[in-house]
């Protein structure tokens, strides 16, 4: 059955190289703009671009996983290697498609890194917005207080300092 089904998991395979390819390109676009001055609207249409990028990657994987079905392999890894393995031993020319396939492995990896800093990121540049507008408010740096949900609560006196004229 791989003889079948292999020239479609070969052009999935480089399709989805390009996709993690333009994904990760978008979370190094992503990590530089973050490093040099955060823009919402950039950072909104990179995060447009990154969800229709992932969407298609999900169809990748709800392909691959149909494929791997009609052999009867689980959908991971593992399940990849032993397709790899049947389509050697049909005879099939694997070499390009599982180098593809190590790239996309490898990419992936390093856009789960990336994605991990880039939210330490925002979630810094979060907590530094919400530090400025606690001093514009006139409330102090540190909240010692904290709700039932173990969330700090917000001083309830607060100074303006802020004048309106």
């Amino acid at each position: 059955m791989v003889e079948k089904t292999w020239p479609i998991a070969e052009k999935l395979i480089f399709n989805t190289l390009d996709l993690t390819r333009k994904l990760h390109r978008q979370f190094v676009q992503e990590a530089d703009m973050l490093k040099d001055s955060p823009q919402p609207e950039l950072l909104d249409a990179i995060t447009a671009k990154k969800r229709e990028l992932l969407g298609q990657l999900e169809q990748f994987n709800q392909q691959c996983g149909q494929i791997l079905a009609t052999e009867k392999l689980p959908n991971n890894r593992d399940g990849f290697n032993q397709y790899f393995q049947r389509a050697e031993a049909e005879g099939l020319p694997i070499t390009e498609t599982v180098k593809n396939w190590s790239q996309i492995q490898s990419i992936c990896a390093e856009c789960k890194v990336l994605n991990e800093q880039n939210g330490a990121s925002v979630d810094l540049l979060a907590l530094h917005t919400k530090r400025s507008l606690d001093i514009l408010k006139g409330k102090p740096l540190s909240s010692n207080t904290y709700g039932r949900d173990g969330i700090t609560k917000s001083d309830p006196v607060s100074h303006t300092l802020t004048f309106y004229s």
